[in-house]
Order: structure tokens, then sequence, then C-alpha cells
């Protein structure tokens, strides 16, 4: 079995989420690639996986209630520190638009979401949904990690759960 964690980030909470959900998966003893959405969407590999993934989880943002646009990376970009942005081209939201997955991969969807105010929506569920319209099998229900804003980092223990959702999911996977 080998995972394949991708993530979009603007900055840089969504990464550090991805990075410890692929540490979960290490402990729980699953080989696990974590990449930025950006590396996959150019290139000759564009919407096809490799052969090896035997589990695709994916992760982004949520902005205005859902998957961000460019419309929405665009403001997250005027928004940024000196630093800038993480992700700087085509978010999850296309390329989940030309992804073939193999019938009834399995998959997850994870996203970042302000703590408070609590708003609907949610880029996890969107995710899971368009992840469930092209074959895949969700062996989780979307999980939301919570950032203090939009760029004032996570909220305390959230990179613990992220890990231990990981794990779980090095769990759920393994199962028959």
């Amino acid at each position: 079995m080998t995972a394949l964690v991708v993530y979009e980030s603007m900055y840089g909470s969504t990464r550090a989420v991805a990075e410890a959900v692929g540490e979960g998966l290490r402990e729980g003893r699953v080989p696990v690639r974590v990449v930025e959405v950006g590396a996959l969407t150019s290139g000759p590999e564009h919407g096809a996986l490799p052969d090896d993934v035997t589990l695709l989880v994916v992760g982004g943002p949520t902005h205005a209630f859902g998957m961000s646009r460019e419309s929405t990376r665009a403001d997250a970009a005027r928004d940024a520190t000196e630093a800038g942005v993480v992700s700087t081209g085509p978010g999850v939201r296309e390329w989940l638009d030309g992804l073939h997955l193999p019938e009834r991969l399995p998959v997850a969807a994870f996203d970042t979401k302000v703590a408070k105010p609590m708003l609907p929506g949610s880029a996890a569920k969107a995710a899971a949904k368009r992840l469930r319209a092209l074959g895949g099998r969700p062996v989780t229900p979307p999980h939301s990690f919570k950032v203090l804003g939009k760029t004032e980092g996570l909220v305390d223990g959230e990179l613990d759960e992220a890990r231990s959702w990981g794990k779980g999911l090095a769990v759920a996977t393994a199962l028959p």
C-alpha cells in the first residue's frame, strides 16, 4: 500500500496538516508521499495517479464555503505576508476536475477552516463529493482542522489531531 497526500495551502497551515497526516500514515506503517497540488497539475502525469497509489488523501483550505477557486486564491495572495502563498498555481478543485481514478480507490479528504466564527461550508466535504463522483471509495468522513484565522496558524493541538487522523487512515485502509 502507498498513500498519496495531495494538498493546496495558502499560508502554510494546510501544508502543515498534510505533513502531519503523512506522519500518521507512516506511524501506521503506510509508505506515503506528501505533494503540493502544483506538482501534479503540470507535466505528462496530469490527470493520472502513479500506479503504486492505493490511498489518495486530498486536502485544502476552505474558501468562500468550499474549495478554493482562482478568485479566492488571488484574494489570499493579496492578503499574504511578504513570504507569499504556498500554492501559487491551480488548486485542488482544478486538479480534481482533470483527475482519473481507478475504480473504488480508497480516498479521504480534509480541510482547514477558521474556528471562529464557525461558518457553513467545507472544502473537505466538496472534495469528498468529487472523489466519490470519480469512483473513489471513502474510508472515513471528511475532516476539518481548525485555524485561528486566515494567517494566524492552526489552533493548538490540531497537528496532533492530524497525525492521529492519518494513523486512523492507515488502520481503516488495512481492513478488508
